[in-house]
């Protein structure tokens, strides 16, 4: 089903409650910007206890739709500036062309307070095991993730430059043969990397 078709059965006061926070529960597999269980704490945190609340699920199901919305109004944006970009002879994107679709863990709307609750959901629920690892760049991403909680997003010269270092590093990790080779430290990596994108957007929106 679509995400307009679930977006319709949690608005439907006709179905059981239950039913209604799983349509909630689809529509955040179609659209998770900050990934699947960051973004439903992260509705949480807006919209209220939405599990339970009539309200605050109806809210949710607004904000979340409100991110989507946006995004699809950039990607519309970005396709038609290629499309005449590419009718004066520029065939490939510039470096700094802004891309919606290379943006990682961005919430349209509020790119900012998302990716630190994501940045806090990573460090509470997921990220205790790669950053205990003695890995140089679990420790380089645990010093971007400290920096950017303590000082709500901001990061310092020295600390962006510390993280991009640690971005790249992780691209460069994270290649085919590394998951047959060692699925552990792939999982690892990809763990890093995803919220050391989150501490990027943090710091960019800060």
């Amino acid at each position: 089903m679509s995400f307009s078709a679930y977006a319709r059965q949690v608005r439907d006061p006709a179905l059981p409650y239950r039913r209604r926070v799983s349509a909630l529960r689809s529509c955040v597999q179609l659209y998770r910007p900050i990934g699947f269980h960051a973004t439903l704490s992260y509705l949480e945190e807006l919209a209220g206890p939405f599990e339970r609340e009539e309200a605050a699920l109806l809210r949710a199901l607004d904000a979340l739709g409100a991110s989507r919305i946006r995004r699809r109004v950039e990607v519309r944006r970005y396709a038609a500036a290629r499309r005449a970009a590419k009718r004066r002879g520029q065939r490939s994107p510039r470096p700094g062309d802004a891309n919606p679709h290379q943006l990682h863990g961005y919430w349209y709307g509020s790119p900012g307070p998302a990716a630190l609750h994501a940045v806090r959901f990573w460090r509470r629920d997921r990220l205790p095991a790669p950053l205990a690892s003695p890995d140089p760049i679990a420790s380089q991403v645990d010093s971007c993730v400290t920096a950017c909680l303590t000082a709500g997003g901001a990061l310092t010269p020295d600390q962006r430059h510390l993280l991009a270092d640690a971005i790249e590093s992780l691209r460069e990790r994270i290649q085919p043969d590394l998951w047959s080779e060692d699925q552990t430290a792939y999982f690892q990596a990809r763990d890093l990397l995803t919220v050391a994108r989150f501490v990027d957007v943090a710091a960019d929106a800060a």
